[in-house]
């Protein structure tokens, strides 16, 4: 027996923000539009809100699966002012437009994480309708709605200071050539987007080969799924200093660097984490760079002391002047706060006086090459396996 499918007009969740950004405790209502192109009965609209975390990769022939589920909601929507058939069924007619009205609250704060999509995995939030009629295929439609879980940087954790110390010793074919040192500072860990993070830094190079100090903020994606894990890097914006020759020194003070437009982290999801840090690295020629990594907390409440970045500009004005060998630059114009998916303000000078690559095999000599903008550098790919969680 061949069953005539009843074509459909319009069947669609509209919410009554479709703008608005969720988070913890708010409501979500709308409503869900049917029009018909026939006389239809309907035993039933279902409605269903989800929010789930799902991690998907390929390692070798192994298909690697996980997720959690964050919201889980379910109702029967019925018209109002509609009469019903004994069996709860209405009949719809052609030529109007029926409204469901659905609404539910999201969990309290602490029991969601950020809605993201990423190479592997992805947190989505959507609401589901499901229109049941006799003897026909069940119609089913589907909005996602964005959440964003609130995180103050003004917290005391945040506001707290990162700093370290490192040093490598340099050879050339086991011989000793001295060593490069770095020693940096930021004033807080918690930063928003459109922020600048002041750096203070001192660079040594007592080894005999040019080296170039600089600075980037990563991106740091760990999947989990089937007891093992993927991480994935990217490097989101950077700035860099001057040339340093053998027996020199550099000193940041006050050097910004701006967080461009990204997500907040995602710290309280078991299959994905979403974390950044400054990473404030030296260039050395022919050997690994020197890497000193200050972690960052990406949030969505900004940070309500007053600007530094007149005293920024004053200490690095003051920086320049106290080092004869550095050379003199006017001061930067204000940053424009614009979208922006990468930085890419360099210090003096444009034109490099050697080859500046991030690979080992920089040559040793020094050129002055064209200069030319390059595309972001491509993302970068660990894979570490683990019998548990690994953070």
């Amino acid at each position: 027996m061949v069953v005539m499918t009843k074509k459909m007009k319009n069947f669609e969740v509209v919410f009554s923000d479709p703008s608005k950004t969720y988070s913890s405790g708010d409501k979500v209502a709308g409503r869900i539009l049917v029009e018909v192109a026939e006389v239809t009965k309907v035993s039933a609209v279902r409605v269903i809100g989800i929010g789930c975390a799902k991690v998907e990769y390929a390692k070798g022939k192994q298909r690697c699966r996980e997720d959690i589920d964050y919201l889980r909601y379910e109702d029967t929507v019925t018209l109002d002012d509609q009469p019903t058939d004994a069996d709860g069924s209405v009949i719809l007619r052609p030529g109007k437009k029926y409204e469901y009205k659905f609404g539910f609250e999201l969990p309290q704060q602490g029991q969601l994480v950020s809605s993201y999509k990423g190479k592997f995995g992805s947190v989505q939030y959507y609401v589901k309708a499901f229109l049941e009629r006799p003897s026909q295929p069940l119609l089913e439609t589907r909005t996602n709605f964005e959440v964003v879980e609130p995180i103050d940087v003004n917290t005391p954790d945040l506001m707290s200071p990162a700093a370290g110390t490192k040093e490598k010793k340099v050879t050339c074919m086991f011989i000793s050539d001295g060593q490069v040192s770095l020693n940096a500072r930021i004033d807080r860990r918690g930063f928003c987007q459109g922020e600048e993070i002041t750096i203070d830094a001192d660079f040594e190079n007592s080894c005999s080969r040019i080296v170039v100090p600089k600075a980037a903020i990563i991106a740091k994606h760990t999947y989990q799924a089937n007891g093992r894990t993927k991480v994935f890097q990217q490097k989101l914006s950077s700035v860099r200093g001057n040339h340093i020759i053998s027996g020199m020194c550099e000193t940041w003070r006050g050097k910004t660097i701006r967080v461009p437009k990204i997500k907040p982290s995602i710290l309280a999801c078991n299959i994905i984490r979403v974390e950044y840090f400054l990473m404030i690295y030296v260039h050395i020629p022919g050997s690994n760079k020197l890497v000193l990594e200050l972690p960052l907390v990406i949030g969505t409440i900004p940070y309500s002391g007053c600007s530094s970045r007149t005293n920024s500009m004053s200490s690095q004005e003051g920086s320049s002047a106290n080092n004869s060998w550095v050379s003199l630059r006017l001061p930067e114009a204000p940053p424009s706060y614009c979208d922006v998916s990468r930085d890419c303000r360099m210090e003096s000078p444009t034109t490099p006086l050697l080859d500046d690559y991030d690979g080992s095999d920089s040559p040793l000599f020094m050129t002055a090459p064209q200069f030319q903008f390059c595309p972001p550098p491509a993302y970068t790919e660990v894979d570490e396996e683990c019998n548990g969680n690994a953070l």
